[in-house]
């Protein structure tokens, strides 16, 4: 196992960031951790880059113990926080060379790694690290994760106010990594990024919900799913919260996801019901359900 997490537990005064926490990734696996703002995720992360100890539980990465191996890990793994937290008044390549020189290596000897990555940010090698764009920014970050060639890169929400275009980069780029044979655990807020993952955990409030593969996750899920549409999406939200067979119904796009809690459900008598409420234009269809919607009956 490249990382193994064994009852995790940590809490902050009366707050349960993280509650009886269980995983392994296997080696060159690349595993999502998915959940919302505040779910634990770059508690988990803090923990296993040996930067908080955790109240109960043990956990190792690349096989070394995160509380007695500290030094070893933090030797072997490359990790990349939420927030951009390179030296800003640096440019690029003196960022790059700083931390080549940190963990005793040069650019040179493990350029194969970040070439494909770093080609796109050269032109702009001379430019201050704070200047850079959203993009660039996380490219850099990522190059100065790999310089020392880890073998287990940590990566908390890399793409968090990214440009879709930048994301698909960043997600390319990965897979390449991949290649290489280095173990990536990743975090994210995105569902759409969970279905680009070997397998998922998602984790809601500290606990973990559910653990698999993108693929077999969505197959769980029991439902019949309904794409609705009105003329007036936000009482056609509240009309759905107020029906009494209503199981869940939440907004998905331009349709609001809907789920009823009978066996005979029928199409026909929403539709009466829907228009009685005064909506007009009314489009009610059977859809697939995503890795979001999972994760939505989950939380729920």
């Amino acid at each position: 196992m490249s990382i193994s997490v064994n009852h995790i537990s940590k809490s902050y005064k009366s707050i349960q960031a993280l509650q009886d926490i269980s995983f392994n990734v296997n080696e060159g696996e690349l595993f999502g951790l998915i959940g919302p703002d505040g779910a634990g995720k770059t508690t988990l992360f803090r923990i296993l880059t040996t930067l908080l100890i955790a109240d109960t539980g043990q956990a190792s990465v690349a096989g070394y113990d995160v509380i007695k191996d500290y030094k070893a890990i933090r030797n072997c793994v490359g990790y990349m926080p939420g927030k951009f937290s390179l030296y800003q008044d640096l440019t690029v390549e003196e960022n790059l060379e700083f931390f080549a020189t940190i963990f005793k290596t040069t650019i040179e000897a493990n350029y194969h790694l970040i070439k494909d990555i770093y080609v796109q940010i050269e032109p702009f090698k001379n430019r201050r690290a704070g200047k850079l764009s959203g993009g660039m920014k996380q490219k850099l970050a990522l190059c100065c994760a790999l310089i020392h060639k880890p073998k287990v890169l940590f990566l908390d929400e890399p793409t968090t106010g990214v440009d879709p275009v930048s994301r698909k980069e960043f997600w390319d780029m990965l897979k390449r990594l991949q290649q290489k044979g280095i173990t990536i655990l990743v975090s994210t807020p995105y569902m759409d990024e969970a279905a680009l993952c070997d397998r998922v955990a998602f984790i809601q409030n500290g606990e973990l919900l559910e653990i698999g593969t993108p693929k077999n996750i969505v197959k769980e899920y029991s439902k019949k799913l309904y794409n609705v549409k009105s003329d007036n999406m936000y009482q056609l939200i509240d009309n759905l919260n107020t029906f009494k067979y209503t199981h869940s119904a939440y907004p998905f796009g331009e349709f609001v996801h809907y789920t009823d809690t009978r066996d005979d459900f029928d199409i026909k008598k929403l539709h009466s019901y829907l228009k009685d409420k005064g909506l007009h234009n009314i489009t009610i269809e059977i859809t697939n359900p995503t890795i979001e919607d999972t994760f939505m009956a989950l939380a729920k």
